[in-house]
């Protein structure tokens, strides 16, 4: 088969116009989960491509409103605001197909990029310090931040247990709710009083999304946020929560227009520096989250995170924050709303990066089409965003409990969630943090995410690798073996089938080792975990059972011999390494169970 190097692009580009198998690398190990319709190495039939980006790119709009919150809050004009919103389409569109790519620069999964929230603050900061070549010039400096950081962040793999995960996912749900819930009455700022109106067009909205996602099949089953969108609009439309008047206005706008970038160049302030550093690295934290369920999600078999597909995608995060930031536009990130439409619509095929990149990097010289994006009513976004919202929280929280908690890890988890929200419960505690920090106050999913980070550094202080029990035959019992697993897997978080596994093979073992020697006093049992592997060894002083390779035939099974081969056939089943070794009168087995 040849390689994808071998693959010319234009026979890739066509190979994607058609809806067909584009010649690919061998695919990686990797189990297609049964809810997944399109995984991320299948391509979907080419109209199914369009629908699906134009789901996305209305999922990447709710950056482009982040961009005009900065652009109303330093005062800028219409002009600036739509220059600012058109230059970051161009490099969220471009850095959404970079991001697909199995390369250096990339991850190799649908996750596309849009303006951040994270770095809100600091971009406030820039623009209204120094002017647009400010923020444009710190913008840049954060994207090469976040470009150092993907090189080290496989190094890293200790901070990012599925617990930490997990919760920063979770977390990212819970910020939209946030957002959405608000919209989807009606409101869009904090003043004013719900609508019964735009309640009714949320809920049509909302109910059009959820009865597509449910009892639609065949091609219409993974477009339940085009067919939401349509019932919106039309239900606004129709109740007069958008005016037609106001609706036709963004029919004035021209069909087609080059974007231009605000002039100045690029400035730098270099007091501006902590808060860019504080906001890339809570930002690369968040894309962790993201990256990660974007894993989770296309394997069944999903055990943990793989950083080289991570490093990648903080890599294409930093290149589309740089881009960003030298066409004059605001900070990339991962839109985790676009990771629950994949949830939801059973579609993560990388292929789909391709048509949403250049949609969106059409889009900046549409402005006729991007008014009319911009006019969305807020009950449809909102209805959106809660949508979404569902599959996020509960990924995450799937992603949380994967693995055994121990009082600690509930700690971390716990405490984390609990100061993550309180952001959106009680804003008015952070008020009076250093302008530095607004960055990580100013967002729950930012908060949260460095909080869970430290706890979890904080709380691996005493956590040995290894653990050990001397076992008594005839003594104790196998309770007991029990509760020291169970410890030991909470301690160390294990996947709770590897901890079943690894207490049925020493049960297993005890037992053999007990009938070949029934004298025997003690055995000492270590374990040792290192994410990647358990091993456990037994070590006391007798002679060694023999562990059969193949299972006894069901004449042999009357016999001893046969129950010992039986034994030792199924220590070789519960573990994937099973080594012996004899000194003198001293045995020693070792168990190793793959993690």
């Amino acid at each position: 088969m040849p390689s994808l190097a071998s693959t010319s692009l234009r026979e890739r580009v066509f190979a994607y116009m058609r809806g067909q198998k584009a010649r690919e690398p061998e695919a990686l190990d990797r189990k297609k989960p049964a809810n997944l319709i399109y995984d991320v190495d299948e391509v979907p039939p080419f109209i199914v491509q369009l629908g699906l980006s134009i789901q996305h790119i209305f999922m990447m709009s709710i950056g482009w409103l982040y961009v005009s919150v900065i652009a109303n809050a330093v005062g800028a004009t219409h002009t600036q605001t739509a220059s600012l919103i058109r230059m970051s389409m161009l490099a969220g569109g471009l850095a959404t197909i970079i991001q697909a790519s199995r390369t250096a620069m990339g991850s190799g999964y649908l996750c596309p990029l849009s303006g951040s929230l994270t770095y809100m603050q600091p971009s406030i900061m820039a623009a209204s310090s120094g002017g647009f070549p400010v923020l444009f010039g710190m913008v840049a400096i954060a994207g090469m931040i976040s470009g150092l950081i993907s090189r080290v962040v496989s190094r890293l793999r200790f901070l990012f247990p599925p617990e930490v995960t997990g919760l920063m996912i979770s977390m990212s749900g819970l910020q939209l709710v946030a957002l959405g819930c608000p919209r989807f009455v009606g409101l869009s700022g904090s003043q004013g009083a719900p609508g019964f109106r735009a309640v009714l067009v949320g809920v049509a909205t909302l109910l059009a999304m959820l009865c597509a996602t449910v009892w639609l099949k065949g091609k219409l089953q993974v477009m339940p946020m085009l067919l939401g969108i349509i019932a919106g609009f039309a239900t606004a439309l129709a109740l007069g929560v958008l005016p037609w008047s106001e609706f036709l206005r963004e029919f004035d706008e021209p069909w087609v227009s080059l974007p231009h970038r605000i002039p100045g160049g690029l400035s730098f302030h270099w007091a501006l520096l902590l808060p860019f550093l504080i906001a890339a690295l809570t930002a690369n934290l968040k894309a962790v989250g993201d990256l990660t369920l974007c894993q989770k999600i296309n394997d069944e078999e999903w055990k943990r995170t793989d950083m080289k597909s991570v490093s990648g995608g903080l890599l294409a995060n930093g290149a589309g924050t740089l881009l960003s930031g030298l066409f004059g536009g605001v900070a990339q990130n991962t839109v985790s709303s676009s990771i629950g439409l994949e949830l939801a619509t059973g579609a993560t095929s990388r292929v789909i990066a391709l048509p949403t990149g250049l949609m969106v990097m059409a889009l900046a010289f549409l402005p006729r089409i991007t008014a009319m994006l911009a006019a969305m009513p807020t009950p449809v976004m909102g209805a959106m965003l809660i949508y979404a919202a569902c599959f996020i929280i509960l990924g995450g929280v799937q992603l949380l409990t994967s693995r055994m908690l121990d009082s600690r890890r509930i700690f971390v988890a716990g405490i984390s969630l609990i100061f993550g929200l309180s952001v959106e419960i009680s804003p008015q505690i952070y008020k009076d943090v250093p302008v530095a920090l607004h960055p990580i106050f100013s967002s729950s999913t930012a908060f949260a995410t460095v909080l869970v980070v430290l706890l979890g550094l904080f709380m691996r202080i005493g956590i040995s690798k290894q653990g050990s029990l001397c076992f008594r035959p005839g003594r104790d019992n196998f309770e007991r073996i029990h509760r020291f697993m169970e410890e030991q897997g909470a301690t160390w978080g294990m996947r709770r089938e590897v901890e079943v596994r690894a207490e049925h093979a020493v049960h297993e073992t005890l037992a053999s080792i007990a009938t070949l020697n029934p004298f025997l006093r003690e055995v000492d049992i270590v374990a040792e975990f290192d994410e990647l592997s358990l091993k456990i060894a037994l070590e006391y002083t007798g002679a060694a059972p023999d562990l059969a390779s193949s299972a006894p035939t069901p004449e042999q099974l009357g016999t001893d011999e046969g129950i010992a081969a039986l034994s030792g056939f199924m220590i070789r089943q519960y573990a994937d390494r099973v080594t012996m070794r004899s000194r003198g009168m001293t045995s020693r087995i070792q168990l190793e169970f793959e993690h």
